[in-house]
C-alpha cells in the first residue's frame, strides 16, 4: 500500500470513529491527532478499525508516541511495509 492509500484509507477510518464532523479530507497531516475529536471509547474504535483495514496486530499502547495525522500515516506505512 502507498502512503497515499494508507492516507485516504485512515481518513475515511477517522471519519467514522470521530466524533468531529470536519472536512476530513482537507485536514493537515500536522494536525494533532488529540484535536480530531476522539474519546476514550471512539479511539479504541478506531485502533480496531486500523487493525481490521490493515491486518495488523498491535496494543493500542503503540501509539502513545503518535502525536499527529502524519506520525500515524508514517507508522502505518511502516508497518505495513513489514507484513
Amino acid at each position: 500500500m502507498t502512503r497515499s492509500e494508507i492516507d485516504r484509507t485512515l481518513r475515511n477510518l477517522i471519519k467514522t470513529s470521530s466524533r468531529e464532523k470536519k472536512d476530513w479530507d482537507h485536514v493537515p497531516e500536522s494536525t494533532p491527532i488529540a484535536s480530531l475529536g476522539f474519546d476514550s471509547l471512539s479511539i479504541l474504535d478506531l485502533v480496531y478499525d486500523l487493525q481490521q483495514t490493515f491486518h495488523l496486530e498491535f496494543e493500542a499502547e503503540e501509539l502513545l508516541g503518535i502525536k499527529t495525522v502524519a506520525d500515524l500515516i508514517d507508522w502505518l506505512s511502516a508497518r505495513t511495509a513489514k507484513s
